[in-house]
């Protein structure tokens, strides 16, 4: 991911095999990564979307209130509704922004000559959409069945729910309702992500190398960062990544919504729901609406997202050169 701190060594080369499983390993990386940052923080993404989206159950609620009334009128269970989607999205999404942020910054350094720490920026957006349209059906069902509440349900599984947004919203297009602002809200939000973090990670380990760093498992001439300072950096990037995207976040949840909400006319473009919902909620109640759960949410997912791909790196020997 970002740059490790190499020291000089007389390594040998890895195999041709290790190289030839390079991507895949890298694959299995990230998507491993993504799976574990997801499961730590399903509950909380689950009220989420019930406040983002106004569900009629919650929206009276605040994000305690929220989290209490969940288990209360639909069990424990309640807060992981929508999450066996979330697993067979997220593992290629992680899978794919994981290895495409490496090919894209090794294309920006060598084709377009940019380095320094513009090249993570730009790498981490282009990796985080094209993983979003990769993924991007997967995450449509996922969001529907996770607004669902107990007893008022429209979709009885995945596969249904596949069938249903198929046969009643216009065909494929209807899986990629709401991709346009998910699109633009994934490039800010990718890039800064993975800039604060490569870039802590990278200044951290030449300033303070003995202090935060140690050598990697599988090549001990890399350093790479201590689990709490992984942790550390990554929760600083998942905060900083949030605030600047979380209101394009709240308008493509509403138009993945689409046709469930009452409203749904009044949101059928990215700049519709922008001003629909500015107009009638603001922008505390509106744009910003479960931010400060969001904060809870997206700290420790991107730790552990970050903290998780670093270690199977090493578990995968991805520390030694392709």
């Amino acid at each position: 991911m970002a740059t490790e701190a190499a020291r000089p060594s007389a390594r040998l080369p890895p195999s041709p095999a290790r190289r030839d499983f390079y991507w895949l390993r890298n694959c299995l990386a990230g998507g491993v990564a993504g799976c574990c940052a997801k499961t730590t923080i399903a509950p909380l993404d689950r009220v989420k979307i019930l406040l983002q989206a106004h569900n009629h159950h919650y929206k009276h609620l605040g994000v305690i209130s929220a989290i209490c009334a969940v288990p209360k009128k639909e069990g424990y269970l309640g807060f992981y509704k929508g999450n066996g989607a979330m697993m067979i999205r997220i593992f290629p999404y992680g899978a794919i922004q994981f290895t495409a942020f490496g090919q894209y910054k090794k294309i920006i350094m060598e084709k377009l000559g940019v380095s320094g720490h513009v090249h993570r920026l730009m790498a981490g957006s282009m990796a985080g959409i094209t993983a979003v349209i990769c993924t991007y059906p997967l995450d449509m069902v996922r969001v529907r069945l996770a607004f669902q509440v107990k007893g008022d349900h429209k979709y009885t599984g995945i596969i249904h729910a596949f069938k249903t947004i198929y046969s009643k919203e216009g065909g494929v297009p209807g899986f990629y309702r709401g991709l346009m602002p998910t699109v633009v809200g994934m490039a800010p939000y990718a890039g800064f992500s993975f800039f604060t973090f490569g870039t802590l990670k990278s200044v951290g380990l030449a300033h303070a190398p003995t202090l935060l760093g140690k050598p990697s498992l599988d090549n001990p001439d890399v350093l790479v960062l201590k689990v709490h300072v992984n942790l550390l950096c990554g929760g600083i990037a998942g905060a900083i990544a949030q605030t600047i995207s979380y209101p394009l976040d709240v308008t493509r949840r509403r138009m993945q919504l689409g046709a469930i909400l009452p409203d749904s006319e009044k949101c059928l473009t990215m700049v519709q729901t922008l001003k629909y919902v500015y107009g009638n909620h603001g922008i505390r109640k509106g744009l910003y609406r479960g931010l400060s759960l969001n904060y809870i949410r997206c700290i420790p997912s991107q730790a552990v997202a970050f903290t998780t791909y670093e270690f199977m790196k090493q578990l995968l020997h991805l520390n030694e050169n392709p």
